[in-house]
């Protein structure tokens, strides 16, 4: 527990360092801090601080930063949190229109690396999560059959179907009646089951054209050409404690390309309920470091069906990042979701 001046003295310090980018001496913390503290009292909590780990003294300078774990106790307990005015929420709202929701996840990766000048990341939604809208089977020609998927984010996929048989209008009718009856808000999974379990109450043997349907949209929701949208990777150039190691930033830009890790970091914060943030070693990437990733998860009609957020350096102003990361999330949950 720290006392209540080093707790100030610390969020003055990490405010500082985060603005200036030098470290930062007695002398500015007793010119920004507010507290009627001697030098030397303010050098004796500084080095308190510095034993429990929260900053240090890089090289010979006089000068203190902050720590990963001092960012980490900055952001849970003395952070001051800016949040968005409502003509700036406004302005991302108009954004992220709803008309598709490939462009509105490509919009708002866009959106969060233009507002914080780093790399915005969002991990598209998995297909085999999204609940149906409506189905369709509509008639080709002789055993071929057009089969509509609209999901609840407002995607189709249409699949062709070769069926065991030549099935009469009335049959395909009968086919998409008992889909939306009964399939229309569920996932592809709760489908198969009601299928499965309700056959017995459709007219004719159709038993393999539900089953050929159910299996050719599994396949189109689990298709997903870019699981991970990134957008101004190169905003992280400009980065001086990044650019400054050539290899640590090689290593980075390698996260980027391969996507695998990012995806597994991002899957893995799908399961918290608001913004999470991994500072340096949290993220579990050694390429990620001497970085921060903030994270939220965006929803379909109250569904979690994926995950956004900004990769930068750990030295970033938090505050104001945060609400955009989480004000994003939001937006884009909104975009995405309709009535079913």
């Amino acid at each position: 527990m720290l006392s209540e001046r080093a707790q100030i003295l610390l969020k003055t310090l990490v405010e500082r360092y985060i603005v200036d980018g030098q470290p930062v001496g007695s002398r500015t913390l007793s010119k920004y801090s507010g507290l009627d503290l001697s030098p030397a009292s303010i050098r004796n909590v500084m080095s308190d601080l510095e034993e429990l780990g929260l900053i240090i003294s890089p090289h010979t300078s006089a000068g203190r930063i902050p720590t990963a774990r001092g960012y980490r106790l900055f952001v849970d307990s003395l952070i001051t949190i800016q949040p968005l005015q409502q003509v700036e929420i406004s302005e991302l709202q108009g954004m992220l229109l709803p008309d598709n929701p490939q462009r509105a996840i490509a919009a708002a990766s866009s959106l969060l690396s233009q507002l914080t000048e780093f790399a915005g990341v969002v991990m598209a939604p998995k297909r085999r999560g999204i609940p149906l809208a409506q189905v369709e089977f509509v008639r080709l020609s002789e055993r071929r059959i057009l089969l509509i998927l609209v999901t609840a984010d407002g995607d189709v996929q249409n699949r062709i179907l070769i069926g065991d048989r030549d099935y009469t209008a009335q049959e395909l009718t009968e086919a998409t009646n008992f889909f939306n009856q009964h399939c229309t808000g569920k996932t592809l999974e709760e489908v198969r089951d009601a299928v499965y379990a309700d056959l017995r109450h459709l007219q004719g043997d159709i038993s393999a054209l539900m089953n050929a349907a159910v299996q050719a949209g599994s396949q189109a929701m689990a298709e997903e050409a870019n699981p991970v949208v990134i957008t101004g990777e190169s905003n992280l150039l400009r980065v001086d404690e990044l650019s400054n190691n050539v290899e640590r930033l090689r290593q980075l830009f390698r996260v980027f390309e391969d996507k695998t890790a990012l995806l597994h970091l991002l899957d893995h914060s799908q399961q918290a309920a608001g913004v999470q943030i991994f500072i340096g070693q949290e993220a579990g990437l050694s390429s990620l470091d001497e970085c921060s990733v903030i994270t939220a998860p965006y929803k379909v009609n109250g569904q979690i069906v994926g995950t956004l957020g900004v990769v930068g350096p750990t030295r970033m102003a938090y505050e104001r990042v945060i609400p955009i990361v989480d004000v994003t999330a939001k937006l884009l949950s909104s975009a995405l979701s309709h009535p079913v």
